[in-house]
This record gives structure tokens, C-alpha cells and sequence, in this order.
């Protein structure tokens, strides 16, 4: 793992994130992670409290009053002089402010202007306020997910806010910067949680028109509708995972199971009714760690969940979800991947208006109710 933040593969890149919650802070995090000094930019606060966002880690923030024009002839400095800027609000917040994405990349023609929202910035939902699962819902995704004869049911708010939100930037961000070595300018990076979640679900969408997706909601290969490919309850609470779908891994579950009179009934529709009973009744007759020691090393393709309890009090190392052999990304404190303390807005934040514009307190800049203004050099 990497100490050193000079091997770091985005080592020298500015960003600037305007707070926000869930997506892009998430983008922030995986380019932080990676090198680039990550500058969030929070509302002013009278007391010395974290921030809801657990998402900090490698960050810096600066306290802006964006409505003080003292305060917003900061932000506009300091995109004069950064690569990327992360907008998190709807459509239109920020011109209101007077910073036009077109005009901001005028005066800094290498600026990266990345705009996450939820909805389409087109179409009757682009004004409206929603959530991770209102976005999935117009997707067409959350329609997908669920067992049979249940409502959909949203897999938390992992799909839209980090999936397609915050990990869809983070890659729109990264495909700029590549395009700005060959370009030399920067773009406006346009990405939201409905097109980021369709096109995750891609494959089950163009299944939907196969065997392989085109029955209602649970009663497909891959979403419940088959008993060598679903959960199961131990006898102790716990669960285990099958996904045995290829024909050797199935036998090798069966094995397992002592199962096997249902060898050549794997795709047999006739067969799941008595095959889902069987797994239901062997899982529900040993403890998952016994379980385990069943499965353990075999082809069977059958798992325990873990939970997150269990597994920081086992030690397990999270990691990167990208690894580097070169310029690898900066070391992940295990601390941090299972507890954040947040960040108390304003930290860190004045060194980097050192650090970037060479400003001093006193000097370039100082502080208006706890907030960031610059100041009237014609003044002094």
C-alpha cells in the first residue's frame, strides 16, 4: 500500500467538492483515495461538530458563505487555479450564484466542471427533489428487484446515490482528465442517478428479452426464481449464499447437500417447488459455521454472509476498490474504513489556500462569522 502521496496516480490534481451528502462525496473519496488533494467546501457552522458526512477520508474543508459575495469571490478564485469541481445541487443553483459551468471553464480552460444530480437535467423530473429510490424507480431498475409476489424492493441506497451517482462521476471525472492530455481544456461532466443506474442494469435489461430475464419479478435466473440461486437460513439465524449455476458447481452443491436426486433436475420447472423445500430444510439443519466447514474450498458456489461485526472483529482488511501495481492509491488506516468521525467543517482548509494561491490570513483572505471572505486589496 502507498505512504507516499508522489506515487499516487492522481497525485497534483485540485478538486474542489461543494458539501453535499452520499453521491458526491463518494466521488470525492475515490479520488481522494487515489492522490488528488480534495477540498470541500462547507457552510459556515458556530460550533465545532463534524458534519453529517462520513465520506472525509484525505479531505481538506474550507467554511464559504457563497451567499456573501466576499465569500463567493473565494470559490471563484480558487477555480482558477484547481482541475475539478463537483456540484452537487439541482440544476440551477449554481448559476443563480452567478457561476455558470461555460463561464468557469472560460476563465480556467483545464477546469473540470462535474455536475451529479438525481434526475435527468431534462424532462418533467429535472426540478424535483427525490432520493436514491425515486431515481431507481424512474430507472426502471427498482421495477426488477424483489421476490415474487412482493413489492420491489430497493437494495438501500447502494445503487443510485453510490453506484451510479458517485462512482459514475468519479469515472466521467477520470475519462475528462484523460481527454485534457490530449485536448489541453477541460468540459462539463454531466452525470445523474437515473442514467448511472440504467446503465448498471444493462445486462438484465437486454434479458429481458431472453429466457434468461423474461418472467415477472422473482421468477428469474438470476433474481430468486431458481433454488440453486438464492438464501438460505442456517439453523443458528445465520445465512448462506448459493449461486451454483453451471451444472458442475450444482453437483458439487448437491454433493454437499446429500442432495442429489436432483442432479438432472437443475433446470427442470417441475422440479423447483420440491428442490426449494430440500435446500430450505437441509440449510435450516446445521449452524452456517458448520455450514462453512461443508463448503469451504469446494466448487460449489456457496458462501456464508458475513457482517460487517464479524468481520472488522476478525481483522479483515477492506482495501482499495481499485489496485495499482505502479502508482498504487494511499494507504487506507483500517480505522477508517469501518468508523468515520466526520470532519469538522473548516479543517485543513486554510493551508490549502496557502498551499494553492499563496494567500495569508490577514492578508488575501480572512474570517466573517466563521466563514472565508477575501479581502479588499484596495483596502489595505
Amino acid at each position: 500500500m502507498n505512504t507516499d502521496t508522489g506515487r499516487a496516480p492522481l497525485n497534483g490534481i485540485r478538486v474542489v467538492e461543494l458539501a453535499g451528502l452520499a453521491p458526491s462525496p463518494f466521488a470525492g473519496l475515490l479520488l481522494a483515495d487515489y492522490g488528488a488533494t480534495v477540498l470541500r467546501v462547507d457552510r459556515p457552522v458556530s460550533y465545532d461538530t463534524p458534519s453529517p458526512d462520513l465520506l472525509v477520508r484525505h479531505k481538506r474543508s474550507l467554511c464559504l458563505d457563497l451567499k456573501d459575495p466576499q465569500g463567493l469571490l473565494v470559490l471563484k478564485t480558487l477555480l482558477k487555479h484547481v482541475d475539478v469541481l463537483i456540484d452537487p445541487y439541482r440544476p440551477g443553483v449554481l448559476e443563480n450564484l452567478g457561476l455558470d459551468s461555460a463561464a468557469l471553464i472560460a476563465q480556467n480552460g483545464r477546469l473540470i466542471v462535474a455536475r451529479l444530480t438525481g434526475f435527468r437535467r431534462d424532462g418533467k423530473y429535472a426540478n424535483m427533489a427525490g432520493h436514491d429510490i425515486n431515481y431507481l424507480a424512474v430507472s426502471g431498475v427498482l421495477n426488477q428487484l424483489g421476490r415474487k409476489g412482493a413489492a420491489p424492493q430497493p437494495p438501500a441506497n447502494i445503487l443510485a446515490d453510490f453506484a451510479g451517482g458517485g462512482l459514475s462521476c468519479a469515472l466521467g471525472i477520470m475519462m475528462a482528465l484523460f481527454a485534457r492530455e490530449r485536448t489541453g481544456r477541460g468540459q462539463i461532466v454531466d452525470c445523474n442517478m437515473v442514467d448511472g443506474s440504467a446503465y448498471l442494469a444493462t445486462f438484465p435489461r437486454l434479458a429481458t428479452k431472453t429466457p434468461i430475464w423474461n418472467r415477472s419479478r422473482g421468477e428469474n435466473l438470476l433474481d430468486g426464481g431458481r433454488p440453486f440461486y438464492d438464501i438460505y437460513e442456517c439453523k443458528d439465524g445465520g445465512y448462506m449464499a448459493v449461486g451454483a449455476l453451471e451444472p458442475q458447481f450444482f453437483e458439487e452443491l448437491l454433493d454437499g447437500l446429500n442432495l442429489r436426486r436432483f442432479l438432472l433436475l437443475q433446470h427442470d420447472p417441475t422440479a423447483r417447488p420440491a428442490m426449494q423445500d430440500a435446500f430450505v430444510e437441509k440449510f435450516l439443519q446445521r449452524t452456517r459455521k458448520e455450514w462453512e466447514n461443508v463448503f469451504d474450498g469446494k466448487d460449489a458456489c456457496c458462501t456464508p454472509l458475513l457482517t460487517y461485526a464479524e468481520m472488522e472483529a476478525a481483522g479483515y482488511e477492506q482495501r482499495h476498490a481499485v489496485t495499482l501495481t505502479g502508482t498504487p492509491g494511499l494507504t487506507l488506516d483500517q480505522s477508517t474504513t469501518w468508523e468515520s468521525m466526520g470532519m469538522v467543517p473548516g479543517t485543513g482548509g486554510e493551508e490549502l489556500l496557502h498551499d494553492w494561491l499563496g494567500w495569508r490570513k490577514g492578508r488575501q483572505y480572512d474570517m466573517k462569522r466563521g466563514a472565508v471572505v477575501q479581502v479588499d486589496i484596495a483596502k489595505l
